[in-house]
C-alpha cells in the first residue's frame, strides 16, 4: 500500500516539474513574442532624422532631431505653404515669366522647371514646376507673384518675411528662410522636427498632396504669341512608386546640405511622415527614408 502511495507520489512529482518546465517554456516564448513586437530603431546614414504619426503627431523617431541643418529645396515646401495661404487664392490666375527668372537659374546653376519667358503658367502650374522637378525658376515666380512691393527686390523680400512669420506660427522655433527656393545665404536652416511639423502643415492643402504624389505631369501652357506649349515635369521623389504607400514630399540638395527627403506614406490608414537630413548621397537619403517609413508603421 505505502510503494503503491510513493508510486504515485512520484509520478505526481514528475507530471509537476513537466508542467512548470512546460509553463517556463510557454513564458520564454511568449516573452520572445513580446519582444519581436518591439522593433528596434533603425541605424540611419543621414547626420538628422525625425519620423512621427501624422494623424496622432506622436513622435517615433529622432536623430539630432533638434539641430539645425541647411536644407535645401525641401525649403520649398514652405514656398509652396505660403502661396497656398493666401487668401483669395486662384489658382488658375496666369503669371507671366519673366528672363529675370530664368536668369537668376543660369547665375546660381540652380535646378529649373525650364520656364520659357514670356509664356503664361497658372499658378497651379508653378506649384507642379515648383515641387517636382524642383524648379527655382518656378519658386521665383511665386515669390514675385505673391510677394508685395513695387520692385521685384521688394516683393521678393516681403515674400521670405511671410515664409518666416508662417514658421513662427507654426511654431518652428529652429527655423529660418533667407531664400525662396533654398539657395541660402548662410542663414536658411531648418531641423528634422520642423521640416516635419511644416510638412504635415503643407499636407492640410488638398493641392498640395495632389501634387507632391505626383510622379510626372504634362502642363498645357500658353504662349508669349498666344499659342501654346506642353511642359512636361518628373517628380525627383524616387520614393513614388518604389515604395508601397508613398505620398510624398520634397527632396533637396546642396553643398551645404548634402542630400535631403522629407518623406510620407500612408498604409491601412495610418500616415507616417518625417525627415532626413544631411545624407551622404541620393540613394542613402532614399534607403534611411525607407528604413523610417518601414519602422514607423510597425511602431
Amino acid at each position: 500500500m505505502n510503494i503503491k502511495i510513493q508510486g504515485i507520489s512520484r509520478v505526481s512529482a514528475t507530471a509537476t516539474v513537466a508542467l512548470t518546465a512546460g509553463a517556463v517554456i510557454a513564458g520564454g516564448a511568449f516573452a520572445s513574442q513580446a519582444q519581436a513586437a518591439t522593433p528596434k530603431p533603425p541605424t540611419i546614414v543621414a547626420k538628422g532624422g525625425f519620423v512621427m504619426n501624422n494623424g496622432t503627431g506622436k513622435t517615433l523617431f529622432t536623430k539630432a532631431a533638434d539641430t539645425r541643418r541647411s536644407t535645401g529645396s525641401t525649403t520649398k515646401i514652405m514656398t509652396a505653404r505660403v502661396v497656398l495661404a493666401q487668401k483669395g487664392l486662384n489658382l488658375d490666375s496666369k503669371v507671366t515669366i519673366q528672363k529675370a527668372y530664368s536668369d537668376y537659374i543660369v547665375s546660381k546653376g540652380a535646378s529649373s522647371a525650364r520656364l520659357i519667358v514670356g509664356d503664361k503658367v497658372t499658378v497651379r502650374q508653378l506649384m507642379y514646376g515648383l515641387m517636382l522637378p524642383s524648379g527655382c525658376d518656378a519658386a521665383y515666380a511665386l515669390a514675385d507673384k505673391f510677394g508685395s512691393g513695387s520692385t521685384r527686390a521688394a516683393r521678393v523680400k516681403s515674400f521670405i518675411g511671410k515664409m518666416n512669420s508662417t514658421a513662427k506660427t507654426l511654431g518652428l522655433k529652429n527655423t529660418h528662410f533667407d531664400s525662396f527656393d533654398g539657395i541660402g545665404n548662410g542663414s536658411n536652416y531648418s531641423t528634422p522636427r520642423d521640416l516635419t511639423k511644416l510638412a504635415s502643415s503643407a499636407m492640410k492643402y488638398s493641392t498640395f498632396r495632389s501634387v507632391v504624389k505626383t510622379k510626372s505631369t504634362k502642363q498645357k501652357v500658353t504662349t508669349k504669341s498666344g499659342g501654346y506649349r506642353y511642359m512636361s515635369w518628373t517628380n525627383t521623389n524616387k520614393l513614388l512608386g518604389t515604395y508601397s504607400g508613398a505620398i510624398g514630399v520634397k527632396t533637396g540638395s546642396g553643398p551645404a546640405a548634402k542630400y535631403c527627403l522629407v518623406f510620407a506614406a500612408t498604409r491601412s490608414g495610418k500616415t507616417v511622415i518625417g525627415t532626413v537630413l544631411t545624407a551622404t548621397s541620393e540613394s542613402t537619403r532614399t534607403a534611411d527614408a525607407k528604413k523610417l517609413m518601414d519602422y514607423g508603421f510597425k511602431k
